[in-house]
């Protein structure tokens, strides 16, 4: 009698599941996204990438061009995430709550400024914001030659914030969360003298509070907006 051949659960590498599971494009994603997560964008190559799949470097070519490319599409992930308001705001809300979401999204991932800022191709959900913000402005009657400008202002002032908030919440981290004392203490602790204004507010200087920060700058970014608008009219 023939006998019927038993293959095992497992290996010595771990489940056969998990050693057969077929390379595609999201599982490259998500690898990717993992690596992110805790390396950082710098460190990663495909060959990295390739490692932590355990497949072939050039296996990883028959999905994505490149890091560039995977970065691409890291991009568009993360912009698929943020909600866009909808119409029926009016325009200085849907302006604030796009802001708002945009900085919640970004504060999801590691490097995220970094994956939004490598690059400039015009993707779909890129897009879609752009015509966003397009719209919005143009609904309220800016001209159009400043709608550009006003859309990338505002981008840029989330962009800059978070990449700001992630910098200062490492440096917290890596101080076991003493960063505001000894900043403040090293304001603080100059001669007067010389740096009146730094030393008087040295509390606020090394402040975290990164929500009211950033609802009050945003506010100022509006402000500014509504002036130069009823200054055209």
């Amino acid at each position: 009698m023939a006998r019927r051949r038993i293959y095992p659960s497992e290996t010595q590498n771990g489940p056969v599941e998990k050693l057969h599971t077929p390379l595609d494009l999201p599982r490259i994603l998500n690898a990717f996204l993992s690596m992110l997560q805790t390396e950082g964008l710098e460190p990663i190559s495909m060959r990295k990438i390739a490692d932590f799949l355990g497949v072939k470097a050039a296996s990883l070519y028959y999905h994505v061009k490149d890091k560039e490319h995977l970065i691409y599409l890291m991009g568009e992930k993360y912009r698929s995430e943020v909600e866009l308001p909808g119409p029926e705001l009016n325009w200085r809300e849907g302006l604030r709550i796009w802001a708002c979401n945009f900085r919640d999204t970004l504060k999801l991932y590691r490097d995220s400024v970094q994956i939004m800022n490598a690059t400039f191709a015009p993707s779909p959900h890129r897009l879609a914001h752009i015509e966003f913000l397009y719209r919005v402005f143009a609904q309220q009657g800016f001209p159009d030659p400043q709608i550009p400008w006003y859309s990338s202002m505002l981008k840029t002032y989330v962009l800059g914030f978070v990449d700001e908030e992630n910098r200062m919440l490492k440096r917290s981290i890596r101080r076991q969360e003493d960063a505001e004392a000894s900043e403040d203490s090293a304001f603080s602790s100059l001669p007067e003298e010389k740096y009146p204004h730094l030393v008087r507010l040295a509390e606020y200087t090394a402040s975290t509070d990164f929500d009211n920060e950033f609802a009050g700058g945003l506010q100022v970014l509006l402000d500014g907006f509504e002036a130069q608008l009823k200054a055209k009219k």
